[in-house]
């Protein structure tokens, strides 16, 4: 490495804004044309340990810079770094993104060369990505941070006494929920920094009702270095510690700043047609009259209680309904509908929400347990059913809106495909569903797709101790419906390309918005009427009028001019991408070719497009590509499960890493996942069906882990048979725990007891000692009491299959409690693996090199290989790059393959 250190500082956090549901950015690579005689030095110094040289670092300033126009906000994020070393030094920019937001510019100023991020098609970056990950080179992702945000890290090499800027630039239009929007700023910069700044101005021509300013970490002594100044039509908010007001105390190197800075403001509202803007060509419409009168509700609660929802999950369901049930109001109807394997509820048709229904349903939930499976498609029939027959009995009032709101925990039983196409065909677009999915193992683009379908939105909720605040605060945002079908008309010779423009309702704190471009500047033509139905028709009409900004704000030298067709393009693209999961194949198509020509267009990093930066030399040559992708829904849920959700970290710690994971699968591929030193290393056992190996062994907690090697039921054509894990057996002496786990069902041995459970079903055990979860046909997660915590997945096979049979994986992915005396064929990488590679060189296949090893006082030679990790895709696996160490492991493992053979599945020797 000639001497360089690797430096993490955290230079940078976010202006983050509202987010209301997940709508992800897209992909961020920074990356450079590879050369073949650099690889060898790239690869090495990628696995190399990185040190914490901070103090030769210094950080010169971070500055954060919101500017909100019309709702439509743009974040400019500066970060200047100083080397005073002499030698040159790896240095991280990470920074917290919102999920909605789209980064529109990514660059780095090094010794006065700027290097400028060019957006491109996702699918072209792709082809760089998966070059440079078969190459052995680092990849850097986004990982989940949070709720609502995403962290992005890029690194570069900078040569001694020089600086480097980063600037980071992303867009968002703010959404108004609870009467109000939010600016959130999360400040971990994790080090005193010379110029520290967070600013944000708002400009808002409706003018301002209110704006709020707190933090999470202000004291009484940081509390006046808040600034605030409030106009009518305006407001600035800044906070600039200096170096000493940051010390976490006299003379020490802690920073008081870590937490959130937050920022709630809201507009005032005098008409009811709401306020038009047109700027430069396109206008924007925004709607949310005052003085209206909520309209009754019709709510069927369908409720998931199948046996994964046993425990806490349950008990926070309950809480979040009894206080539900307490807050609706008389003049609403509601139902409780229950699945699991049957179909259950409370009374047959929907009821009045009077005090003495309401405290019946409420005796009614306190008695719900959990049992069975997940019949999600009769269960939500069955709501629809309920509704449909009330209103056709008229029994509901006729001015009111109907609504189901699911939540579930699992995957359902049956095709997704036909359940979405069952319940959209049975609502036809006459009620809207809401879909809540609780803990990370809910299929969520399922969820989302079937409420997009009807009228409805989908939201997740985190497994975590606040998840009946979740449910309650979900439920408050929609729970006061001011109108329904609400049609927003304009000049059809005047606009084109208008944003969608008919809603399906108006909740009470949320907002109507509106976009398009004009066709016309004669501006006596522009009216617009909006129709609705509330407690009574509404009906509205009103004139646009164009906004001077210059008039407006005479002193500001911001920019204006191109906020609403950039508020406009933003707005577009978020619809066209919901419209590209639901509809027809051929609605899907120009729906996505659409927002992938505005994202172009616009240099939005959506999901449709990658944002490409080519890095500077170094004098080690050319540095490898690190990837960043920006996270959909489905994807948050992945990482989580991988251990990729990021948490919040002390003050001036180092940041925190996925959790290593140590796996075998397939036939049989073992797998140790590094990712402090982002890499792998992966080897085979080959021996006879029937053999059992020590996987996991740790005298000292009791803990024993043997897995069972099963072959094809014939030998195939090829004469090779493949074998895999199809049994395993693990004991913990000291909690009294046994359990065997095969292709066919799960057996627990416990307190002389013993438990059988089957992979068809969905099923969970609570104990004092061990926990069991059981995903239909797919998994098995065991966690022990303070010890460790692993999963079993099962493959299933097409049983009349000629040659192969259902399988096992299996997966460690907490073993940090167990102890350092921990051994076995997995166990014995618990605590780490020294290792060195150099010397890359072609392989027998060339997108495969080979390289030398130097691993416990051994010279092997590797190759760059991948393995498949299941966990997030069963069927296919996701490929994950490592070096793979040939003959049964040897040299990398202790002893060989054979030192780990034992008689028994529960036996030690």
């Amino acid at each position: 490495m000639s001497g360089q250190k690797g430096v993490r500082l955290l230079l940078l956090c976010s202006c983050a804004c509202i987010w209301l549901s997940a709508l992800a950015s897209g992909a961020l690579v920074i990356s450079r044309n590879d050369e073949a005689p650099q690889e060898d030095r790239r690869v090495a110094r990628s696995l190399q340990k990185r040190s914490a040289d901070v103090t030769m670092v210094e950080v010169h300033s971070v500055t954060v810079e919101c500017t909100v126009t019309s709702r439509f906000a743009h974040t400019v994020m500066t970060s200047v770094a100083l080397n005073k070393a002499n030698s040159s030094k790896e240095i991280f920019f990470e920074v917290d993104l919102p999920k909605s937001a789209f980064i529109t510019n990514f660059s780095m100023e090094i010794e006065g060369k700027v290097y400028v991020g060019v957006v491109k098609e996702k699918e072209k970056a792709k082809k760089q990505y998966e070059k440079a990950v078969s190459a052995g080179q680092t990849a850097g992702l986004v990982k989940v941070s949070g709720r609502k945000m995403e962290k992005f890290s890029v690194s570069v090499n900078i040569a001694a006494e020089s600086n480097v800027t980063f600037i980071l630039t992303h867009e968002e239009l703010l959404q108004r929920k609870f009467g109000q929007y939010e600016i959130l700023t999360r400040v971990k910069p994790k080090t005193l920094v010379q110029q520290f700044q967070i600013v944000t101005n708002i400009y808002e021509p409706q003018g301002l009702s209110h704006v709020d300013a707190h933090a999470t970490f202000l004291s009484n002594e940081l509390l006046p270095l808040v600034e605030k100044t409030v106009m009518d039509k305006k407001a600035r908010i800044s906070f600039s510690p200096t170096m000493e007001q940051q010390r976490k105390c006299p003379g020490c190197d802690g920073t008081l700043i870590d937490g959130d800075f937050i920022i709630k403001y809201d507009v005032k509202r005098e008409t009811s047609v709401g306020e038009i803007q047109i700027v430069n060509g396109y206008f924007v419409h925004f709607f949310s009259p005052p003085g209206l009168h909520r309209v009754p509700k019709n709510v069927v609660f369908v409720i998931d209680h199948s046996g994964s929802m046993y425990g806490r999950k349950l008990a926070q369901t309950r809480e979040a309904l009894l206080t539900i049930l307490n807050d609706l109001y008389e003049e609403d109807y509601f139902a409780l509908v229950l699945f699991e394997s049957r179909i259950s509820h409370w009374k047959a048709s929907l009821t009045k929400a009077t005090k003495e229904n309401v405290a019946e349903a409420m005796d009614f939930v306190k008695n719900i347990k959990s049992a069975g499976g997940t019949s999600l498609n009769d269960g939500v029939l069955k709501g629809v059913e309920m509704l449909r027959t009330d209103r056709q009995a008229k029994n509901l009032p006729e001015r009111s809106i109907d609504m189901i709101i699911l939540l579930t925990d699992g995957l359902p039983n049956g095709v997704i495909s036909t359940i979405q196409r069952n319940v959209h065909s049975a609502i036809g677009g006459n009620m809207s569903l809401f879909c809540l999915g609780f803990g990370n193992d809910v299929d969520y683009n399922f969820l989302d797709v079937m409420s997009q379908q009807n009228q409805g939105l989908a939201r997740r909720i985190y497994e975590a101790s606040d998840a009946a605040l979740q449910l309650q605060g979900f439920y408050e945002e929609v729970s006061s419906p001011l109108l329904l079908e609400v049609d927003m008309q304009y000049p059809d010779n005047t606009v084109d390309f208008v944003t969608t423009n008919h809603f399906n309702y108006l909740f009470n704190g949320s907002e109507i918005v509106v976009a398009g471009r004009l066709m016309d500047n004669d501006l006596n033509n522009f009216l617009v009427e909006v129709i609705g139905q509330g407690t009574e028709d509404f009906k509205v009409q009103g004139q646009a009028s164009v906004v001077d900004w210059a008039v407006m704000y005479p002193d500001e030298q911001y920019i204006f001019g191109d906020f609403t067709e950039r508020l406009w393009a933003y707005l577009t693209i978020q619809q066209l991408l919901d419209k590209s999961k639901s509809g027809t194949p051929n609605e899907k198509a120009n729906a996505t070719a659409k927002a992938l020509e505005m994202s172009l267009q616009y240099n939005f990093v959506t999901p449709l497009t990658s944002m490409v930066v080519t890095k500077p030399e170094t004098e080690d040559g050319k540095d490898g590509p690190l990837i960043a992708d920006k996270l959909t829904e489905e994807q948050r849920l992945q990482a989580e499960k991988r251990g990729g959700y990021v948490a919040a970290r002390p003050v001036n710690a180092m940041p925190l890493l996925p959790s290593p994971t140590y796996f075998v699968d397939g036939d049989p591929h073992f797998m140790i996942e590094l990712p402090d030193r982002n890499d792998a290393l992966c080897f085979n056992i080959n021996d006879a069906p029937g053999t059992i190996f020590s996987l996991v062994r740790d005298p000292e907690s009791g803990i024993l882990v043997n897995g069972q090697i099963i072959g094809d039921k014939k030998i195939p054509p090829n004469g090779k048979i493949n074998t895999y894990f199809g049994r395993f057996g693990l004991i913990h002496q000291k909690l009294g725990v046994r359990l065997e786990v095969s292709t066919k069902s799960i057996s627990l041995f416990q307190d002389g007891k013993q438990i059988r459970l089957l992979w068809c079903d969905m099923a969970s055990v609570k104990g004092l000692n061990v926990d069991l979860e059981v995903i239909k046909d797919r998994s098995l997660t065991v966690t022990l009491k303070d010890s460790v915590k692993f999963v079993i997945l099962l493959h299933k096979v097409w049983e009349k299959h000629p040659y192969h049979q259902d399988y096992l994986g299996f997966y460690t992915l907490d073993s940090h409690l167990l102890s350092s005396s921990v051994h076995g064929l997995l166990g014995q990488f618990y605590r780490g693996i020294e290792y060195e590679v150099t010397d890359l060189r072609p392989g027998e296949v060339p997108e495969k090199p080979d390289a030398t090893m130097y691993v416990k006082g051994q010279e092997l030679n590797v190759t760059r290989g991948w393995q498949r990790d299941f966990r997030t895709d069963l069927k296919n696996g996701e490929n994950v790059p490592c070096w793979f160490i040939h003959n049964n492991g040897s040299g990398l493992i202790d002893g060989e393959a054979s030192d780990y053979i034992v008689s028994g599945l529960f036996k030690v020797d």
